[in-house]
């Protein structure tokens, strides 16, 4: 025990080190994100160090992270409707006009790409995600009653209503299996290290609530059009059923949980509040443009032109 402690402060010391730089590479900065987020999460006991130093540290330089994402779509977001009705319409034309919608590189997955790209792309998905299931349960703290229980009616889809066999998130691990996925053979790109950052960030620090609920929102409504063609590629390149069962589901599923979360979720809170609207569209149009940069380095990643 004595030597682990050590060996933690050692990280702690460098991680210290590199925190207090004014500038971070965007790989860098990741994978200090990451592992702070995997800190978060981690089940652990009163024995394990609590580096409260460097997690505040870290926190910091989350904190201006977001700021930066929000600056980019700041402008689009003060654009959205603040009657309710109008609002939910305006998101939901998202799926068309958002950044990084209908990007070719899928259809290129679904018809042309070959099994070794189609692997290299599924690692890079699979190390992004944030966990679907824990993003809703931090968002929900609190929330009204309307929103609170459509997040809780999502949440217990993903733990599959109780059958492990029908839980989402160890789908994708059949998936990795039945492809061999080695995120260590192929190092991941920072741009997919960020987008499951960007969704920690905003559900656990409270502040980001509502830009939370238009993030986890934007992934329900925008993800059943990328998981067709995917689940097609997969067939097309001769895939099991178990390992395709993730895309498959949820590129019908999600079309039902986007309805509902439209309808119980957002509407509910900008018709309470408008000004929530705000935050909602920030965090929506940050989730989708982080999407729309993971999308671009992909294509030049495998030496995709269009």
């Amino acid at each position: 025990m004595a030597l682990m402690h050590v060996t933690e402060h050692r990280r702690e010391t460098s991680a210290d080190a590199r925190t207090s730089r004014d500038e971070l590479s965007p790989d860098a900065l990741h994978k200090l994100l990451s592992e702070l987020n995997a800190r978060r999460l981690r089940p652990a006991t009163p024995d394990t160090p609590p580096f409260f130093e460097r997690d505040h540290r870290l926190a910091e330089i989350e904190e201006r992270f977001l700021q930066r994402e929000r600056a980019v779509i700041a402008e689009r977001a003060r654009q959205a409707p603040t009657n309710a009705d109008e609002f939910v319409a305006w998101f939901e034309s998202l799926e068309e006009s958002g950044p990084g919608q209908h990007d070719p590189l899928f259809d290129w997955l679904a018809n042309d790409a070959d099994l070794p790209s189609m692997r290299w792309f599924l690692e890079q998905e699979l190390a992004g995600e944030a966990g679907f299931d824990d993003l809703v349960a931090l968002t929900q703290r609190k929330m009204d009653v309307t929103p609170k229980l459509e997040l809780a009616r999502n949440y217990w889809d993903e733990m599959g209503v109780g059958h492990e066999d029908g839980m989402h998130g160890p789908m994708l691990g059949r998936l990795a299996q039945e492809l061999e996925l080695d995120p260590v053979k192929h190092p991941i790109v920072w741009e997919s290290i960020a987008l499951g950052n960007l969704l920690m960030g905003l559900a656990y620090n409270r502040r980001y609530a509502y830009h939370s609920v238009g993030a986890l929102g934007a992934v329900e409504l925008t993800a059943p059009g990328r998981c067709v063609l995917v689940e097609r590629g997969l067939a097309r390149l001769g895939l099991s059923g178990a390992a395709r069962r993730y895309y498959a589901l949820h590129a019908v599923i999600d079309r039902k949980h986007s309805e509902r979360w439209d309808r119980d979720v957002i509407k509910p809170l900008v018709a309470k509040d408008a000004r929530l609207g705000r935050w909602i569209a920030e965090g929506a149009l940050m989730r989708l443009e982080a999407g729309r940069r993971t999308f671009e380095r992909y294509k030049r990643e495998l030496g995709l032109s269009f």
